[in-house]
Parts: structure tokens; C-alpha cells; sequence
């Protein structure tokens, strides 16, 4: 079975822990642990990342070096997914003890120029702050914020993945047993100019969105969304929430989720499983991966039975 595994931001920074290398590495470690046992089980691994506290992080050491000269978030997300997919590919080979080829592809994602969401920026990158901080820094330095959660942080636009130009390279490692990290952090954000050409373009891609439209080019049989909870929840965050077991791609678009959190994840889920073939996607904790995609833990969206 050939599995596309995306790890949330949790694999690399657990909410409010600080952003140094060596917390990034341990938890690379921990995440890479959890992959291991879905490639000793068998299956072929693709892993997709988020990257949203690195971007934030290295837009604020521009700003804190050169404010003129601050790189534009194409190339952070750039140099945010080498750095990400090297720590994820070196636990990985060690977790697996060098067995299998790991390699790390910067890859590009195609959006459309005219999509409204560069109109409204909603994809949160960096630190958190409280609202009193953040005003002074949207105002300082332009940005957009909004509220996550107790606090606020930057907030840019999020256009949806049309295509991976970078789709037969991945394809090709795939066909020589090579276990692929890549569209870390959504993939790095280019539109076509009109003589064909590619250019990077400031704006951050969603990760689940882009590991949907990956899947499905790879023609995976299994989407794994990973996070630090251990799936949908119905009446989350009372006393009475619990998890749902399983959903139709209609019941899961259907469900009224957190904007912010889950309910991209559903949307993703719901749109990987809905296509041609026999596919299903599971959300849960990146622990439980190999459960989650055996049916033990997590909420499985899959087409009902007879379908």
C-alpha cells in the first residue's frame, strides 16, 4: 500500500515549547519513530510536514537583520522545507537503521494567480502573542493578524494547490523504493507566467490541501493526517466530546469544525477519499499512524460500504 503521511505542526514544535533545533530534532525523532513502523509494516511512505512556526521564526530574523532585505515566504518556505525534511530524513534512516533510501525533494506547487484567498490572508505562520504584541507588530511591519485560539498571530494568504509541476520526480524515486518527504509545508508557492514559466509567488500553501492533491497524483491508497489529538471529535472541547470512528466524505465536509485546526483536515480527508479507487484517509495522533491506518485508532473517512 503506498501511504501519503502528513505530519502536523506538532511533529517538529508542540504548541507553546520553544522554537530551538534540539527540541525540532527530538521531536523529528518521535515522528520518525511513528513512520518507521507504517514502513515495517509493509507499505511504501510519502511524508508532507507543516511549517509554519520555521517561516514565522525565519521571517522575524530578517526583520530583526535586514527589515528591507527580508526574503520573500517562497523562499522561506524553501529554505524552511530543506531544513525540516533533512531532520525528518536522517531520524528516519536512523529509526530504520539506513534499510531503505530516504530522500528530501523541494517542491513546488502551482496556484492560481487570481485566487481570492491573496485577498484574505487566513494561514497562520510564527510565534504566538498576545493581542496587545501583535497589534504592534501588524503595525510595525504590515502584517495581517488574526486570532488563534487564547492568542494572536501573522496571517497570510493561502491559495489552493492546482498542480506539482515536480510530480514525476517524486514518481521516479518512488518507482526505485525511495521512501519521499517533500511539499513540506504545503510546497513552495509558484504561478505560471504567461510564456510558461514558473516564478514564486508570497503566500503559504495549506498542508493538508497540498498533501490531498499529492496523494491523489501518486495515486496513494491511504492519507494520513497526523496531529496531536486523537481524531474528529464530535462536541470537542466539552465534556462530552468523543471521538467519531468513522465518516463518509459527505458526513465529514458536513460537520461543523474548527476553521483554524480541523476542518481543513476533513476537507482534505473528505476530497482524497471521494476520488476513483478504493482510498481512505485517517486523522489522528501521529503515534498512533500505523493504527490509525489499520483501522485501530483515529477517524477513517472512506466511502460507506456498497458505495
Amino acid at each position: 500500500m503506498l501511504v501519503v503521511a502528513a505530519l502536523g505542526g506538532n511533529a517538529l514544535l508542540v504548541r507553546g515549547q520553544a522554537m530551538t533545533a534540539e527540541n525540532q530534532r527530538e521531536n523529528a525523532r518521535i515522528a520518525a519513530e511513528a513512520l518507521a513502523r507504517v514502513v515495517e509494516a509493509g507499505h511504501d511512505l510519502v511524508v508532507t510536514h507543516g511549517n509554519g512556526p520555521q517561516v514565522g521564526l525565519l521571517a522575524l530574523q530578517g526583520l530583526a537583520y535586514k527589515p528591507d532585505e527580508i526574503y520573500p515566504l517562497d523562499v522561506m518556505g524553501a529554505e524552511t522545507e530543506g531544513m525540516i525534511g533533512y531532520l525528518i530524513e536522517q531520524e528516519l534512516e536512523n529509526a530504520l537503521g539506513h534499510a531503505m533510501p530516504v530522500a528530501t525533494l523541494l517542491t513546488q506547487i502551482r496556484v492560481d494567480p487570481d485566487d481570492p484567498a491573496f485577498e484574505t490572508p487566513t494561514k497562520f505562520v510564527g510565534p504566538v502573542y498576545d493581542k496587545a504584541t501583535a497589534d504592534e507588530m501588524a503595525a510595525r511591519h504590515g502584517w495581517s493578524i488574526a486570532e488563534d485560539g487564547e492568542h494572536w498571530r501573522r496571517v497570510v494568504p493561502s491559495p489552493a494547490p492546482v498542480e506539482i509541476p515536480d510530480i514525476k520526480v517524486i514518481r521516479l524515486l518512488l518507482q526505485h523504493g525511495t521512501i519521499v518527504i517533500c511539499a513540506g509545508g504545503g510546497g513552495i508557492p509558484v504561478v505560471e507566467r504567461p510564456d510558461g514559466s514558473l516564478t514564486g509567488v508570497q503566500a503559504v500553501i495549506d498542508k493538508d490541501a497540498a498533501s490531498a492533491l499529492l496523494a491523489e497524483s501518486v495515486g496513494a491508497d491511504a492519507l494520513l493526517l497526523l496531529t496531536d489529538v486523537d481524531g474528529i471529535q464530535r462536541d470537542f472541547g466539552t465534556d462530552a466530546a468523543r471521538r467519531i470512528d468513522r465518516l463518509s466524505p459527505g458526513e465529514a465536509t458536513a460537520l461543523d469544525l474548527p476553521a483554524g485546526s480541523m476542518a481543513p483536515k476533513a476537507e482534505a480527508a473528505a476530497r482524497f477519499a471521494d476520488g476513483a479507487g478504493a482510498r481512505m484517509a485517517g486523522i489522528g495522533r501521529l503515534g498512533d499512524a500505523i493504527d490509525i491506518l489499520e483501522g485501530r485508532a483515529g477517524t477513517r473517512i472512506a466511502p460507506a460500504e456498497g458505495t
